[in-house]
């Protein structure tokens, strides 16, 4: 692609959650997110195929069924109202519609079925700005008008992510479809706790970031797409080994690593609001959650894959070709729990 035509797409994609965020008026923050959504298409087409043109089919019809509820919601609020913004006197209804529209952009469940499909479509580098800074936009709306969307809808779609996430996830042999069922049970686990502490989801937010950017980033360096390709890597680069393992037992929220953080501080802030059952449940989708990390760790170091004799006589590679970023992503996606007090 044109450098220069890449320059804009990226400057698009980076506008548009930034017009979002800073927007109060609604139809500022729907355009944020239509330029969002056509910034990315180009992107997920950019070496053209079959499986990358039926993603960027998918992404689009969702993405624009969404947009056409959101807007609608708008329209029918300024109607009402007179206002470009929500108030506590807007109808239920349109508040409903209104998450419904996020929910599909979120691609949290029973509206997560593209997520999954598009993920496996596209390359790795556009799938991690598909599962990180694309969420930021719509979750943000969400964020500011939560307290008018009923917390019952809010804890529905919630629990239903995060079991759909987990037990999705235990069938899959493909590194990016684990990575989208993943940010599935991620995103439910963000709004389970919205109508209790708001400011959870934010943490929560940051950290799946931190711990999703390295994961793609190695994934991407060394083109593993699924659990076959992982299995050589104890031959290719042996120094990788431990930084994925700990990038995804984190990821799989086991203590001490940062991503134990969140969970734990969401399922100390449930019980303290009284839910108990809620607090079980995602406790124990978390475990289904580490147990398909685990496999990928297993599969990657502890075992080895039944293959020709060709593919063991490779070299070890150089791994000082990693860029400067991955580093202090590794570090903060996994020490990063000792500051627990100083968040809490």
């Amino acid at each position: 692609m044109n450098p220069t035509t890449l320059t804009i797409i990226y400057f698009t994609i980076m506008t548009g959650p930034i017009i979002t965020m800073l927007s109060s008026n609604l139809f500022l923050m729907w355009i944020g997110l239509e330029m969002n959504l056509l910034a990315l298409i180009p992107l997920m087409n950019n070496s053209p195929n079959p499986r990358s043109t039926e993603a960027a089919t998918k992404y689009f019809l969702t993405q624009a069924t969404a947009s056409m509820i959101l807007l609608f919601s708008i329209l029918m609020n300024f109607k009402q109202l007179g206002l470009w913004t929500f108030q506590p006197e807007t109808d239920s209804t349109i508040m409903a519609a209104t998450f419904i529209s996020l929910a599909i952009k979120l691609g949290l469940a029973p509206f997560h079925s593209w997520l999954p499909e598009v993920t496996q479509g596209i390359k790795l580098n556009v799938g991690l700005i598909l599962l990180t800074w694309q969420k930021i936009a719509p979750l943000s709306i969400l964020f500011q008008f939560y307290t008018l969307v009923n917390p019952a809808l809010l804890i529905l779609s919630a629990i239903t992510s995060v079991l759909i996430g987990a037990w999705n996830g235990l069938n899959q042999t493909q590194t990016r479809k684990i990575l989208a069922y993943s940010s599935i049970a991620h995103m439910g686990w963000m709004v389970s706790i919205l109508p209790y502490n708001p400011s959870l989801t934010i943490l929560n937010l940051l950290i799946y970031i931190a711990m999703t950017v390295p994961m793609f980033f190695v994934f991407h360096m060394h083109s593993f797409t699924s659990i076959t390709s992982m299995s050589l890597m104890w031959n290719k680069m042996p120094m990788a080994l431990p930084m994925i393992s700990l990038i995804l037992l984190s990821t799989g929220g086991l203590p001490p690593l940062t991503g134990f953080l969140p969970k734990w501080i969401i399922i100390t802030e449930l019980m303290k609001n009284n839910n108990l059952s809620l607090a079980t449940l995602m406790a124990m989708t978390a475990l289904i959650n580490l147990f398909f990390y685990t496999r990928l760790i297993f599969s990657t170091s502890l075992t080895t894959f039944p293959s020709n004799n060709n593919s063991k006589m490779y070299t070890h590679q150089n791994y000082k070709k990693n860029n400067n970023i991955l580093p202090p992503m590794m570090i903060a996606s996994t020490l990063m729990l000792p500051l627990s007090p100083l968040l809490l």
